[in-house]
């Protein structure tokens, strides 16, 4: 008795599964949603591939999504989803031309998301050119890419920063990507943004409208650099400045048990041992001996000596004090601190220590809690 029960559940549940596949759950409505003001709602359905009667089960959503964003071009997005038992909806969203991508005489209009949506003899006004990407891909309808990996990962990061920062990028001129890990933004306003790489994309440029805004800074034109990844200076000139000759070392602020600060005038004051001699060793040199201790480029000794170089880990050439400079022109001390190449003084963490301010005098106010 007992088989026979298995057996008819087993055919009631084959029956079921194939009329689930033929007559069950077919289509007998398509909506469509959405912004679509360039194609009719039939347009769109007959791109997807789908019609009333086909069986919702044996549907493929991605491959009809696939299909419209295909055939039409200025479809951005499409989304196929089943109504059971016999509804279907496709949505879609349209392009909106974002950005011009430069390849030699022509230009591509992109749109937020990357389609390509034109191949111009002309740049679209208004909107940011990048140079320097060099796409594979520059047909109308397909998505822009590029076979360098580290330009599609820094192009990828910067047009989805830039589609949710509109205010942003409507005041941005070009984007230059010749170097993706040096990138330079330049603004309609003057204003020239060395970013550096593509990491944090969005808050870098971010950062960067705040400092325009500034009171102290809006209205005016200049360089805005990346100071490690979280600072952001200003300055009307692009020109390293000197180190100044005398730079006292910051102290640490005195706090009570609450936290609360102390009178500093009735108590010793703490400091930094390392940094304090670091300090003194420079400050007791004379102006021919400072300038060789910042300016140092090894050439392998004093002329004719034949002096040995020596090297960190990373193979920069180590000076007598057992600082060096790095690739972007930094010096850094036998401890860590180093310049950048304005004369500002950070901490091995990035803190600024002391910073060169806009008429190229020395502030070395900055305390860092050491």
């Amino acid at each position: 008795m007992n088989v026979y029960i298995i057996i008819v559940i087993m055919l009631v549940a084959v029956i079921g599964f194939a009329a689930s596949y033929t007559f069950l759950f077919n289509i007998g409505e398509i909506t469509v949603s959405g912004e679509s003001d360039m194609y009719s709602a039939e347009q769109i359905v007959d791109a997807s591939g789908i019609h009333e009667g086909d069986n919702l089960l044996r549907l493929d959503t991605e491959k009809s999504e696939q299909k419209i964003l295909s055939e039409l071009l200025y479809v951005e997005t499409a989304e196929v989803n089943r109504d059971f038992p016999s509804s279907l909806e496709i949505k879609v969203t349209r392009c909106i031309p974002s950005f011009n991508v430069n390849i030699g005489s022509k230009t591509l209009l992109i749109s937020k998301q990357g389609k390509i949506l034109a191949i111009n003899s002309f740049i679209t006004d208004g909107l940011p050119v990048f140079y320097g990407y060099k796409p594979a891909e520059k047909e109308a309808g397909d998505y822009i890419y590029s076979e360098d990996e580290f330009k599609n990962d820094a192009f990828t990061a910067l047009i989805t920063s830039l589609a949710r920062l509109d205010d942003t990028s409507a005041g941005i001129s070009n984007i230059n990507l010749v170097d993706e890990h040096n990138i330079i933004v330049n603004y309609r306003n003057g204003m020239v943004f060395k970013m550096g790489n593509w990491n944090d994309a969005e808050y870098k440029l971010n950062m960067a409208a705040t400092v325009m805004n500034d009171p102290a800074v809006k209205g005016k034109k200049g360089f805005l650099t990346m100071i490690g990844s979280n600072q952001c200076s200003f300055r009307t000139t692009d020109e390293p400045v000197e180190v100044p000759g005398n730079i006292d070392p910051p102290k640490k602020k005195k706090t009570d048990e609450n936290g609360e600060t102390v009178d500093e005038s009735e108590l010793s004051v703490e400091s930094n041992p390392d940094q304090e001699e670091r300090f003194s060793d420079y400050n007791s040199q004379n102006d021919e001996e400072r300038e060789g201790y910042f300016d140092f480029e090894a050439e392998g000794g004093e002329e004719g000596g034949g002096t040995e170089q020596t090297t960190n880990e990373q193979g920069y050439v180590l000076d007598e004090n057992g600082g060096y400079y790095d690739a972007d022109g930094f010096y850094y001390d036998q401890w860590g601190y180093y310049y950048d190449s304005y004369g500002n003084y950070y901490d091995p963490y990035g803190n600024l220590v002391a910073g060169v301010l806009d008429d190229n005098s020395y502030d070395n106010s900055y305390d860092q809690g050491w």
